[in-house]
């Protein structure tokens, strides 16, 4: 990549649009061979099985999207503060408004060597996992 003023910032929004995007490869790109990806539970997922991950998250949550509202960087540490939602899809199930979730969110992206490094979300999965339990009782899941 070539680019004059590539900064933290300007890759963490890469990412982001990437994510928004929904395109596994472009996320996998931006993400460092010894990328770390922690979610809210601090449970820690690495390559390679991260990048099956987000082509997982997406079959889950199609519409998937990230709204970021504020953005601060501190040397190679960028955080993201916003919004997450979709909707949720049980296996072999349908798309319905009624599964659609929304969350205050927070990531916390560290860059190294132009790609990132570790994401980290902060967020209430409760109302996804809401989704999935009406899902469950339903036996759609």
């Amino acid at each position: 990549m070539r680019a004059k003023n590539v900064t933290a910032t300007s890759i963490a929004k890469r990412f982001v649009d990437a994510i928004n995007a929904h395109n596994n490869e472009r996320i996998v790109a931006i993400m460092s061979s010894d990328f770390v990806f922690i979610d809210s539970l601090g449970n820690r997922s690495t390559r390679p099985a991260i990048d099956a991950g987000w082509q997982q998250y997406f079959a889950m949550v199609p519409d998937y999207w990230i709204k970021v509202d504020q953005l601060v960087a501190d040397g190679n540490m960028v955080i993201l503060v916003g919004t997450a939602g979709g909707t949720y899809v049980p296996k072999g199930g349908k798309m319905t408004n009624g599964n659609k979730w929304e969350t205050t969110a927070a990531w916390r992206a560290v860059i190294k060597d132009r790609t990132v490094s570790e994401w980290q979300i902060y967020c209430d999965n409760e109302p996804i996992r809401e989704k999935m339990r009406a899902a469950a009782s339903e036996g759609t899941s």
